[in-house]
């Protein structure tokens, strides 16, 4: 199973609509998104319309709009993102054709994806603190 961009451009839509959830929350606008992370805003306005079909994300219009979670971070999981843009998780066709034996790998595997990325929430994704990060720290002299 390959995750393509559109999986992957989903899942940073997300995360930065997740960092700014919360009260008083402004909608952020897929311009910012793209700026923020060196995207195409033309490719993220294709990605959008699924996840608001989906009920993943709601649009504000107006000249303050933008997008909005339509449902708190921790109620997203990713794997709800990328089976809205890549479809169903599978890592390979055909896995009922398949021998026994070859059959039970396959399914093992398509459920270790589904199991990380169905208990991964977007919540998750936006708290993300890399354990090698340190804070910087700032001299004076």
């Amino acid at each position: 199973m390959r995750i393509s961009t559109k999986g992957r451009y989903g899942l940073t839509i997300m995360i930065d609509l997740a960092k700014n959830y919360g009260d008083g929350q402004s909608p952020t606008s897929l311009k910012s998104i793209a700026k923020n992370n060196d995207l195409s805003e033309h490719y993220l306005e294709q990605l959008i319309a699924p996840l608001r079909n989906a009920g993943l994300v709601r649009s504000i219009r107006g000249a303050y709009g933008g997008y909005i979670l339509a449902k708190e971070p921790g109620q997203i999981t990713s794997g709800d993102v990328i089976r809205v843009l890549e479809g169903p998780i599978s890592p390979v066709e055909g896995i009922e054709d398949e021998e026994p034996v070859k059959r039970q790998l396959w399914i093992r595997i398509r459920d270790a994806v589904k199991d990380v990325l169905d208990n991964t929430t977007i919540e998750d994704l936006a708290n993300y603190k890399d354990e090698g990060e340190q804070d910087s720290y700032m001299f004076y002299i």
